[in-house]
């Protein structure tokens, strides 16, 4: 088989991902997870649970069966567990793989209950996100009674905000907590931690800090960019004044300079809403994304970058909060958008 670089890569800093971690275990007072769904935000879910198993992470949280069956074998030591729960044609993976189901439901808590194995399983109980989980009701009107419950869970809805919802969600859980036996409770996520240690309980699940973003101002300054997306030039082009670039001409060259053309577009996930603020450098210069996003190609302007030519890297500018407050996306976005024409490198 020919080996054929990509002219897209993912720079993935490991160091970087395990100091989020370290950082985020360190504000929970208790254990801390990870949740490495959607392949780890788009990093690489198998790579993602390696570093973080070989730094003490124990407890890894992934949304379906297919992300379970896609980890196995588990690192050493590792815990998995499946935040959908079990359909009915889940039953068959939920039996053999060695992931526990997290319950959403009184109907996936029967159906549980009917594979008569009494295995533990996790329970995620809605505390007021009014997505997945038993009502507060279901969960202390015996619907868990002789449950093997290893993590009792909930999911705050607001948590990255200064919303009265965090401590009503709060109190809720204290009163589960109180009533429904579990080995563990769990409530917070990355911007849950930056809450307190209040929502701390017995396990943290961070997801979008551990890769570089960041949840709330408490964690600014303590968590460091992991993924660092390049392009590499696929033409160099000079323009005269007045001419214009890509789709609709909406970008007119103010003078004589220079383009680059790179193999990237909104089929990687680098959207149009990019075009008019995005942008690159190369050896420290920078480089402005210059008219329409098209599906794989894109230009910048390099007309101060003397020396620039085909085949050399640039590094986007894809700092996660600036990007997203600059182009309209969301952190998680940004990140898990990515796709897989960019090479992922672990450095």
């Amino acid at each position: 088989m020919i080996d054929i670089a990509s002219p897209l890569r993912l720079r993935l800093d490991s160091a970087a991902l395990v100091s989020n971690w370290q950082w985020l275990a360190a504000q929970s007072g208790k254990a801390c997870g990870a949740a490495i769904k959607a392949d780890g935000y788009g990093l690489g879910a198998r790579k993602v649970m390696q570093h973080l198993a070989a730094a003490g992470c124990r407890d890894f949280f992934v949304a379906s069966w297919a992300e379970a069956a896609a980890l196995m074998p588990l690192a050493g030591g590792a815990s998995l567990s499946v935040l959908h729960g079990v359909g009915e044609s889940d039953m068959v993976a939920a039996r053999t793989l060695p992931a526990k189901p997290v319950l959403n439901s009184v109907e996936q808590v029967a159906r549980w209950r009917a594979a008569g194995e009494g295995r533990p399983c996790d329970v995620m109980v809605d505390t007021g996100m009014n997505r997945l989980g038993l009502r507060v009701e279901e969960a202390l009107g015996g619907a868990l009674d002789g449950l093997a419950i290893d993590t009792l869970l909930s999911h705050l809805a607001s948590a990255d905000e200064d919303s009265a919802q965090n401590a009503g969600q709060l109190a809720a859980f204290r009163t589960v907590r109180q009533r429904v036996p579990a080995r563990r409770y769990s409530l917070a996520n990355s911007a849950g931690i930056c809450l307190g240690p209040d929502y701390g309980f017995d396990l943290t699940r961070p997801g979008l800090a551990l890769y570089g973003g960041t949840p709330r101002p408490e964690a600014a300054g303590h968590i460091g960019q992991v993924a660092f997306p390049e392009a590499r030039v696929l033409q160099v082009r000079d323009v005269r004044a007045g001419e214009t670039v890509g789709y609709g001409a909406t970008w007119t060259a103010p003078a004589e300079g220079r383009i680059v053309v790179v193999n990237m577009g909104y089929a990687d996930g680098y959207l149009r809403c990019h075009a008019g603020q995005g942008g690159a450098t190369w050896r420290g210069r920078e480089l402005p994304l210059v008219g329409r996003v098209s599906m794989d190609l894109i230009a910048f302007d390099a007309s101060e970058a003397g020396g620039l030519a085909e085949g050399d890297w640039l590094a986007l500018d894809y700092d996660l909060p600036v990007t997203a407050a600059r182009s309209g996306l969301s952190q998680y976005e940004l990140l898990t958008g990515l796709g897989a024409r960019f090479e992922r490198h672990w450095i």
